[in-house]
């Protein structure tokens, strides 16, 4: 794998922010800020064949954040009313969160794929109250003393700014074309790390903008949610073998840095989570009975699981239930078929 975002490694190794960069002719990278261990989001700006701008993703939906997507756009000689349509790769809220802000200055229409769409309606009709007593119950159904699922789960107030999130014009399903005149952008769905999360492929450029499906140097989080995808690792690993053989000149990632080498970056991937695979089926058999916020506690993470809390814990839980999942679907482990499954090792080898 050979990376081509030199300034955008060099700022992660300093643990500062990257320049906005010209990509290609017509095309940069703005970097938006956003808290937590990715430090920032890469927006891509296209300029459009007579006049205006197209955005690939719009950044953290904070304040400073769109403060630094505005300088960024002053920076290379516009503006965010020059925007006329945003590709959101998926839901999440360091990719969404500012559109609904891009759209009320510029007019300009928000696609994405529709199972991300539905998601994020569920999400925004949902009132705070109810969606946090949602993902408590969905802790619980994984082994979580109601006690911790709700320290973790966090508080109606700190959900109320998800009902101020966009809703899309568009709908893009796998191979539609984007609208954005001068570009060759066609839709690629990529369900694991959503259910609707789309990459997009320029046939004229071979560039390759990836989101959160590929990243150069982390896995991206692969977890199960209440109303979910039944399998989403299984779905994760068949996106990342359809995108492997894709005649790719340079990759361009939603977080870290741009890089060569898709189908090399996509193997690694691959091998990381079989790893997995192998560690939480030995934990399985070492510790049978478990549910699967037993078992996360017995995996290998960045740090020490008793540091382990809030949202990352969240991640982690649910990642591990995703694996689970797979597991059970290979037949190699089997759960008791209570409400909180307890899951063991099979004896199949």
């Amino acid at each position: 794998m050979e990376v081509t975002g030199h300034a955008q490694r060099t700022a992660w190794q300093e643990r500062a922010v990257p320049p906005v960069e010209a990509v290609r002719p017509g095309l940069w990278s703005v970097p938006v800020p956003m808290g937590g261990p990715l430090r920032w989001v890469n927006a891509y700006v296209l300029e459009l064949a007579g006049g205006g701008l197209g955005l690939v993703d719009t950044g953290w939906g904070a304040d400073d954040s769109w403060d630094a997507l505005r300088a960024g756009l002053t920076a290379i000689g516009g503006d965010v009313a020059d925007v006329r349509g945003v590709l959101v790769t998926h839901l999440h809220f360091d990719h969404v969160g500012l559109a609904q802000r891009v759209r009320e200055a510029s007019g300009a229409w928000v696609a994405m794929h529709p199972a991300d769409a539905g998601d994020l309606r569920s999400m925004t009709d949902c009132s705070p109250e109810e969606s946090t007593e949602r993902e408590v119950a969905f802790l619980v159904s994984l082994g979580a003393p109601e006690d911790d699922a709700r320290a973790d789960a966090g508080t109606p107030e700190e959900r109320a700014s998800w009902r101020r999130l966009v809703r899309p014009d568009r709908l893009l399903e796998d191979g539609d074309r984007a609208d954005l005149p001068g570009w060759s952008l066609r839709a690629v769905h990529t369900p694991g790390h959503t259910a609707g999360h789309l990459c997009f492929a320029d046939e004229a450029t071979g560039l390759f903008f990836a989101g959160d499906h590929v990243l150069p140097r982390i896995s991206p989080n692969i977890s199960t949610h209440a109303g979910g995808a039944g399998d989403p690792l299984r779905d994760y690993l068949g996106s990342l073998e359809a995108v492997a053989g894709r005649a790719v000149e340079e990759v361009l990632p939603g977080h870290e840095w741009r890089f060569r080498g898709l189908a090399e970056r996509t193997r690694e991937l691959r091998a990381h989570h079989e790893r997995r695979l192998a560690e939480l089926l030995a934990a399985a058999r070492e510790h049978p009975g478990s549910s699967p916020w037993d078992l996360a506690a017995h995996l290998t993470w960045s740090r020490p699981w008793s540091e382990y809390e809030r949202r990352m814990r969240i991640f982690a839980v649910t990642e591990t239930d995703a694996h689970v999942r797979l597991l059970a679907s290979r037949g190699l482990v089997v759960g008791d078929g209570g409400t909180v499954p307890r899951w063991s090792a099979t004896h199949l080898r």
